[in-house]
């Protein structure tokens, strides 16, 4: 990097930062800081879900697959995200952002309460709490390893650098922030994924050779399944992304319950499923051809696309690119920043044996200033982790994200997102923590407990176990009361071409009361000081 590079990747993280303070003018409250109000047109929904859902680790351990096996790298990655989100556009859009409307809730968790009980949303809670830390460890080691190669900063300065400035405009501006920045960096990255194409083409001799490549790349790259990346480990992967990607991982579901509506959160998951499913392959054909124009020095190849981009892009494009592989990671890293701190302010706060009664009537002001600073806890925290992710506890990036994540990811989301469902109404709690524990039991057994398990059996393991227990226990022993059909009634009745779908809006057989005792029930506190309910 020289001088011009380094004036682009300064004057990018800049503007984020302005971005953050401007949003800083949108957001009084815990509603505005958690779900943008409410009305966060569905477009921009739509890219921000998008581009949340993947970080640098693209550019690193991705781009490694990808190096190595090929199209595999799309085949069993982004296109099973692209399929899971089209798939939840029908199923849990609509319900997630009715959460919001009929609910009043700004954490994806908040009903959790009343679907089932005080424990089982504090187990998913914490677990999930946990896992994110972890998760977005990894995303700042990957961006870390990335800015190093081009520097030769230390990992540790890096992490320090990207989370600083992460933190800054996502505590200052809330999901408004993390949607207009990630607008920004969708921006970016369409103009430095483009310019690499071209570059690369032009460098392989020109359009023809986006068909005529494949002949001098070993026959296994053309192939969709190959290496430990087989069709069971696609179907595994599939499943698993479904329930990942259409809330699962929670700052997903918040884009869903920032939109006005359940039709425009619907419109904002199917524009997410199709960049899901063309923008990947436009990123990941140079990594595809990188072995043609440059040898790897890592045995993972995790660095190949870092050499690809210094061995073929001049000075200032070169700084662009670089941009582009922070604008992923900074995207994903505050929108799960900001989900974490909703669900510890409105989910674990008022919960604490100590801080529980305070939390509970907490005011607009104090709301707000508990939700920056557990954003700024979670950023700390996750960045210490990412000093230790190439440790042998994690092994490695890519290791965190396809095995931690993939496979602890399930037991926690199947009785979230089932848990809306009416077909599941007789699932309550004893399921949910029943399914839960499982889950996490069976993801320690096959990745510690036992040895030479496929890599697919440690990742749809969990998730299995937890989705048939979930509906196997639910079926032995049904546990829906009057009071959790009113929560399942409030969240898939009603006209989804209403703005908002607020309470009391008719057509649901539950009118004004109704809402506001549901709403009560699920919050624990009503609509009291501190939690006003979202715009409707």
């Amino acid at each position: 990097m020289n001088s011009l590079d380094w004036a682009v990747l300064i004057g990018y993280f800049g503007v984020m930062v302005a971005i953050g303070v401007w949003s800083h003018r949108r957001v009084d409250d815990v509603s505005d800081f958690f779900t943008a109000g409410g009305r966060m047109p569905w477009w921009l929904s739509g890219i921000s879900h998008h581009m949340s859902g993947y970080s640098a680790v693209m550019f690193t351990g991705y781009a490694g697959i990808a190096y190595q096996y090929g199209v595999t790298s799309y085949v069993t990655w982004s296109f099973p995200i692209a399929v899971g989100i089209a798939v939840g556009a029908r199923l849990f859009a609509g319900r997630l952002n009715r959460l919001r409307s009929r609910l009043h809730v700004a954490s994806p968790l908040e009903y959790l309460k009343s679907r089932y009980n005080l424990p089982t949303q504090q187990a998913l809670a914490w677990s999930g709490v946990l896992l994110k830390i972890v998760d977005v460890g990894a995303k700042w080691a990957a961006i870390a390893t990335l800015l190093s190669v081009f520097t030769g900063l230390s990992l540790n300065q890096g992490i320090l650098i990207t989370g600083v400035v992460t933190g800054v405009y996502c505590t200052v501006g809330g999901l408004w922030a993390d949607a207009l920045t990630e607008l920004g960096q969708f921006v970016i990255q369409l103009l430095a994924g483009v310019a690499m194409l071209l570059t690369v083409l032009a460098e392989l001799g020109g359009v023809s050779a986006l068909w005529t490549v494949w002949g001098r790349l070993p026959d296994s790259h053309a192939r969709p399944t190959v290496g430990p990346y087989t069709l069971t480990f696609l179907l595994a992967y599939l499943f698993i992304k479904t329930f990942e990607y259409s809330g699962g991982m929670w700052n997903q579901a918040q884009r869903y319950m920032a939109t006005r509506s359940a039709r425009e959160a619907r419109r904002s998951a199917r524009l997410s499923a199709v960049l899901w499913f063309v923008w990947p392959a436009v990123l990941f054909f140079p990594m595809w051809v990188a072995p043609l124009l440059v040898k790897a020095e890592k045995p993972d190849a995790s660095d190949s696309y870092a050499l690809l981009t210094e061995h073929l892009l001049p000075h200032g494009l070169l700084g662009l690119v670089i941009v582009g592989f922070f604008s992923h990671t900074m995207a994903m890293c505050s929108s799960d920043a900001n989900a974490i701190s909703a669900v510890f302010t409105r989910d674990i706060a008022p919960a604490l044996p100590k801080l529980g009664a305070r939390a509970r009537t907490w005011s607009h002001r104090a709301g707000l200033l508990a939700a920056r600073l557990s954003t700024v806890a979670f950023l700390a925290l996750s960045m210490a982790v990412a000093t230790q992710v190439n440790s042998p506890t994690f092994k490695d990036i890519i290791t965190v994200v396809i095995k931690w994540v993939a496979g602890l990811v399930g037991p926690i989301s199947i009785p979230f997102l089932l848990g809306m469902v009416p077909r599941f109404r007789r699932s309550g709690p004893t399921a949910a923590l029943v399914s839960w524990a499982a889950g996490l039991f069976a993801f320690w057994l096959t990745n510690y407990g036992l040895t030479g398990v496929q890599l697919q059996v440690q990742i749809v393991a969990p998730v299995a176990t937890s989705l048939v227990l979930y509906v196997v226990i639910g079926f032995l022993k049904p546990e829906d009361t009057p009071e959790r059909d009113a929560v399942l009634a409030r969240i898939n009745s009603g006209d989804d071409d209403d703005e908002g779908a607020g309470a009391g809006s008719g057509g649901d057989g539950f009118g004004t009361g109704g809402a506001g005792a549901a709403a009560r029930t699920v919050s624990g506190r009503g609509d009291g000081p501190g939690h006003r309910a979202a715009p409707r």
